[in-house]
């Protein structure tokens, strides 16, 4: 298995390197009546309204503030540190602040819980970036990104439990578990339908903790996650397989406060970071080993 890829975008190196300056801050909310970011909104309207000087920002400029939870879990992050630029999610991000015009030191990440960062009202982060599917219901509260990752669930068993499951079907028998608030726990209710009702966890952590001590004969996760769980954090455990939620491809989204008129450049950098290859790079590096996953249908 690889973890780190070796392909290499050519501005990724330099981008990585200035990142590990950058600074991490459990950041108390400020938000958007922050008088410079209320001056700069509030001012005539700029020829260039994704131009950096005129983004509304809930810190002073120059700072882009993101949130993401902890633990920062692998593959998205690296070392639990999500300003190293190392990992999926992190280089994304970093990637998305230079189209907008923001060095590594002038990004700011804030501690977001998960559950609380698709929840109604002010945010204290220009936008979340961790692994959160674009959903219709989440969006009556929050605005997203255009999707900048194809999710698909993977289910989680150990190897001593006997045969593997090779459908849904199969799966419909065992007592299963996933994080609360996920896709995930979503997939297991609406499309394995198991014969008893799903165990739900405050994080993965305690899901796999779960599956080590018997609790559920398998767990739910989407397939970067499941990938790096089987083969890096516990021993003995296989990835049963892969499978689409709803028969739509999930999608990642880069999530904002509701009405936020940030996400439009946010989309416009995601559109030139597809467009250029460099999105498509940066997955090849952190989450190519995942795609040879068996199909459960």
């Amino acid at each position: 298995m690889r973890l780190r890829g070796s392909l290499t975008i050519a501005a990724l190196p330099l981008l990585l390197a200035a990142a590990a300056c950058a600074p991490e801050s459990d950041g108390g909310p400020t938000t958007a009546s922050d008088p410079a970011a209320s001056d700069t909104a509030g001012s005539s309207a700029p020829a260039d309204q994704c131009a950096k000087e005129s983004l509304p920002l809930v810190s002073e400029h120059p700072m882009l503030t993101i949130g993401t939870d902890s633990p920062a879990y692998e593959p998205w992050f690296v070392d639990n540190d999500p300003t190293n630029g190392k990992g999926f999610e992190s280089a994304v991000a970093y990637a998305v602040a230079e189209q907008l015009g923001f060095s590594a030191d002038e990004v700011m990440w804030v501690k977001v819980p998960f559950n609380n960062s698709y929840a109604p009202g002010p945010k204290k982060f220009d936008f979340d970036i961790n692994q959160i599917s674009i959903t219709p219901q989440r969006a009556e509260v929050v605005d997203f990104s255009d999707g900048y990752y194809s999710a698909a669930q993977a289910v989680i068993t150990l190897k001593k439990d006997g045969a593997t499951p090779t459908s849904l079907a199969d799966l419909a028998g065992l007592k299963l578990g996933a994080q609360t608030g996920t896709t995930s726990l979503t997939a297991i209710r609406d499309q394995i339908q198991p014969d008893s009702d799903p165990l739900v966890f405050q994080n993965t952590n305690a899901a796999k903790q779960a599956l080590l001590n018997g609790q559920v004969d398998a767990i739910v996760a989407d397939l970067p996650t499941a990938f790096y769980i089987t083969a890096v954090e516990i021993p003995g455990s296989t990835l049963a397989g892969q499978f689409q939620f709803s028969g739509e491809q999930e999608q990642f989204g880069m999530l904002f406060e509701k009405g936020n008129p940030l996400v439009t450049c946010v989309d416009e950098a995601l559109a030139a970071l597809k467009s250029d290859g460099t999105l498509a790079g940066i997955e090849q590096q952190w989450l190519s080993d995942t795609v040879d996953v068996p199909v459960l249908e």
